[in-house]
């Protein structure tokens, strides 16, 4: 809802260091920005480094360098496609995995030059699959992609129902590493 208010910048940090780095970036910005934080990532621990390195918003992240699949993906996705992508290399798949951490202004040219490197692009979100947030980077890489495409864009997110209370029913209705592993293996051809 809040990347289609023209003026509003939104972030959604998927790590502890992106964290420390885009709230900064948001406290110092000019403008408003909403900084979204995922409460099922609150338990990740990394290291951070001592000095404050303020990440720019509007900059992707790349998680992990691949050749085959971009998966892009948002919060706890990321985590993921970062669990499908080992996995998919198990079965011979290259995947690069790309954070927007900002989605809106969205980095555009890292998450198109990703897909353009690889010709195959899947977008994971914890969001439904029609009318959001990835549906809009479908259509940007689709747009500016189009020719370097050997499959159509996958999209995985939740399924189309309310979010339910029960934790069980919950886990039912989000995506998890296999539905995203699932779409990788679709776009090079090995559906199974």
């Amino acid at each position: 809802w809040f990347v289609h208010i023209p003026g509003l910048k939104v972030v959604f940090p998927s790590t502890p260091t992106d964290v420390r780095g885009l709230l900064w970036s948001s406290i110092y910005d000019d403008n408003p920005v909403v900084f979204f934080e995922h409460r099922t990532l609150y338990g990740i621990k990394e290291e951070v480094p001592d000095e404050l390195e303020p990440i720019p918003i509007r900059k992707a992240g790349v998680h992990r360098e691949g050749e085959d699949v971009t998966v892009i993906a948002t919060g706890r996705l990321v985590h993921e496609a970062l669990g499908a992508a080992k996995q998919a290399e198990e079965q011979g798949v290259s995947v690069e995995v790309v954070d927007p951490r900002t989605l809106q202004p969205p980095d555009e040219e890292t998450l198109v030059e990703s897909v353009k490197k690889t010709n195959r692009c899947v977008v994971a979100h914890e969001a439904i699959t029609r009318m959001g947030f990835g549906a809009e980077v479908a259509a940007v890489v689709q747009y500016q992609a189009f020719d370097w495409l050997d499959a159509p864009i996958e999209r995985v997110g939740a399924k189309f129902t309310p979010l339910p209370f029960a934790p069980v029913m919950e886990q039912w209705c989000v995506p998890h590493a296999d539905d995203v592993l699932e779409a990788i293996m679709r776009t090079v051809g090995r559906a199974g």
